[in-house]
């Protein structure tokens, strides 16, 4: 059966076949428009754990997800499907993480980093990953696919990010996000999930980061954004709710968050950004942060300014509470939507 005959047989109104694809969908990787990534990874997670799940259980709940969306039309019909979780990343992530757990609990005994060997091992494992990302990222993108990636930590998308940069050219990242995670190998970790967008700016093709929602960072992150010439431009949580405290509205400072980005933008959506009663099973959840709908209200600004959303990605979900992976896969299907959307694979409703 192909493409359009699964089209013309589904019932989008039905209850969602647990047997189908993600959503409930009857698409196959090679019908499906978009293409998710699955990156089951937490090696270098520094508080609570969990995300290595993160994937999986954002595919189990996306079958409690109603298809129809107020912006895209019928986006259902062009199709989202996950790639097969890569068993040997998801071994190599529980080897690795008991070491990691070791080295950061030396250091907090006083042992300098300096004589922890270990670390290399990490960061070699690390360096892995991210190679296969970037690997299957370029496998999907030079088929035109839309590319998003599931985590894992935040650590996950920087071999999306180098993929991108050889596929598109320049870009900007958007990046909402609880913490700056700006911070040069954190506890010795090269590629540590507080590290990404501090090795994202190694990129040269990432022309601008665009932070929102950042309330729990240290000096030495603010430093880096301070002297960035204005290529890190970071709308911290505080300053965005003294703003609307004052009058401002969430529409106003949306169109100030747009103007920061450039044409082409790489989203990078760490869910801890969200209010934490949204999110409480994420890594490090933190005080303040957005509701869905602001995120996704920002999101639809971006597309009707006439940038593009290149590709995405939705990090630290996991966790024994349920709740984060619900509101992750309405997130999911939504961002994709609007990601097709803004590339004009998709029409307005």
């Amino acid at each position: 059966m192909n493409k359009q005959d699964k089209i013309k047989n589904f019932d989008p109104n039905s209850v969602g076949d647990v047997n189908a694809s993600m959503f409930g969908l009857p698409f196959t990787l090679n019908e499906a428009e978009t293409v998710l990534i699955p990156v089951p990874w937490e090696v270098t997670v520094s508080y609570g754990g969990g995300t290595v799940e993160g994937p999986e259980q954002i595919f189990e709940a996306s079958f409690q997800v109603d298809l129809f969306d107020p912006i895209v039309k019928d986006a259902w019909k062009l199709g989202i499907a996950m790639d097969e979780i890569n068993e040997d990343i998801k071994d190599k992530s529980e080897i690795y993480r008991p070491v990691a757990e070791m080295i950061i609990d030396r250091q907090s005994n006083g042992e300098p980093i300096s004589e922890i060997s270990e670390i290399n091992e990490i960061n070699i494992a690390c360096n892995e990953m991210n190679a296969w990302v970037k690997q299957r990222a370029l496998h999907f993108l030079k088929q035109h696919k839309t590319v998003g990636l599931l985590g894992g930590d935040h650590s996950t998308p920087l071999g999306m990010m180098q993929a991108l940069s050889e596929h598109v050219g320049e870009f900007g990242i958007l990046q909402i996000d609880a913490h700056a995670d700006l911070r040069d190998a954190y506890e010795g970790f090269e590629f540590s999930h507080a590290s990404i967008m501090f090795n994202a700016l190694k990129i040269e093709n990432v022309k601008k980061l665009v932070q929102v929602g950042i309330r729990d960072y240290c000096q030495a992150e603010l430093d880096i954004i301070n002297n960035s010439n204005n290529r890190v431009k970071t709308f911290f949580d505080r300053d965005i709710k003294q703003q609307q405290y004052k009058g401002t509205t969430w529409h106003s400072i949306c169109e100030n968050i747009v103007n920061e980005l450039p044409q082409n933008v790489y989203l990078s959506f760490d869910i801890d950004g969200l209010d934490p009663k949204l999110c409480p099973g994420t890594g490090t959840p933190v005080a303040g942060g957005f509701e869905t709908d602001q995120i996704l209200y920002l999101l639809e600004m971006v597309v009707a300014s006439g940038k593009k959303i290149i590709a995405f990605d939705i990090n630290e979900v996991g966790g024994e509470d349920e709740w984060n992976a619900n509101v992750a896969s309405r997130l999911l299907y939504r961002i994709a939507n609007l990601t097709m959307l803004s590339q004009e694979k998709a029409t307005r409703n």
